[in-house]
């Protein structure tokens, strides 16, 4: 069964895919009073504690909005990102600004938030045609990027990324420090799903790859999944069996690499000597999975 708590993955709204090839569609919903706007800026959104601050189209139409972005709809309510053409710039409104590695949020927050940073963040470094350099305008709600001069249609991307929870025949857990982490900091294990391979493959090359761990490609289990939006990810998380213990770290990735049975992980991360990763991320999931509860740091 799929790791039960992925915050990245809950979502409350509906996307609403068949509405974006309608014909001016954002200028129509800029019109409606009852649409909310996202006020995007950068990689962070804004927030009103633990709520996405929507506003009202009106109130938000002073801003400089480099791209507006249909979100999708719940409960009647249609919804838009503004993303704002200059992330520097301060906007003048009474909002926090909240990025995706400090976001605690309701689901229907929580879904917007990611969607409109992960979508914000394609516009951001796509724009430009691969094929001839043109510059790209905007279509389709946000979803589409067209080239006039050539006709073709460049679509957001996502780069699948496999994570995994390696264990041995002991049921210690593989924790990781990458070469450019602060001292203290672990981690589980992940990386780029490359051409032509597949999931399950690329868990055990990757192990292979950081660590010189031998992983039984049959004791790959996947337990969920979740985006990360910096840049274009999709976390793909497993649960793994070492059948080697063995650790060569692959140095220019991998500072310090270790396995830790449950006592050893609970006193390090109480006497804050064991760094684990943020509660939004599909990492503590895996990790807080393999310990069987909620880790207090």
């Amino acid at each position: 069964m799929p790791v039960v708590d992925l915050p990245f993955a809950r979502a409350a709204h509906y996307r609403a895919a068949h509405r974006r090839a309608e014909p001016g569609l954002v200028d129509d919903l800029l019109k409606e009073p009852g649409t909310r706007v996202l006020v995007v800026r950068g990689n962070r959104a804004a927030m009103a504690g633990q709520e996405a601050a929507l506003f009202a189209p009106d109130d938000v139409a002073h801003l400089a909005v480099g791209t507006h972005l249909f979100l999708g709809e719940a409960d009647g309510v249609a919804y838009l990102a503004a993303v704002l053409a200059d992330a520097e710039a301060e906007p003048g409104l009474d909002v926090d600004w909240a990025g995706l590695r400090t976001l605690d949020a309701p689901d229907l927050a929580h879904g917007l938030v990611v969607e409109a940073i992960a979508l914000s963040q394609w516009h951001a470094v796509h724009t430009h045609c691969p094929r001839c350099g043109t510059r790209t305008a905007v279509t389709q709600g946000g979803w589409v990027r067209h080239c006039p001069a050539d006709g073709t249609n460049q679509f957001p991307r996502t780069d699948p990324a496999v994570i995994m929870a390696v264990t041995d025949p002991d049921d210690r857990l593989l924790l990781a420090r990458g070469a450019q982490w602060a001292p203290g900091r672990r981690s589980v294990l992940a990386g780029f799903v490359e051409p032509g391979e597949g999931l399950e493959q690329a868990v055990v090359r990757e192990t292979m790859e950081e660590v010189a761990v031998v992983v039984d490609p049959d004791s790959v289990e996947y337990r969920g999944s979740q985006p990360w939006p910096l840049p274009a990810s999709l976390m793909v998380g497993f649960r793994a069996r070492a059948t080697t213990t063995r650790l060569v770290r692959q140095e220019d990735e991998i500072a310090e690499a270790d396995w830790f049975t449950r006592d050893e992980v609970a006193t390090a991360v109480a006497d804050g000597d064991l760094g684990l990763p943020g509660r939004s991320s599909i990492a503590r999931s895996l990790i807080e999975d393999w310990f069987g509860g909620r880790l207090e740091d």
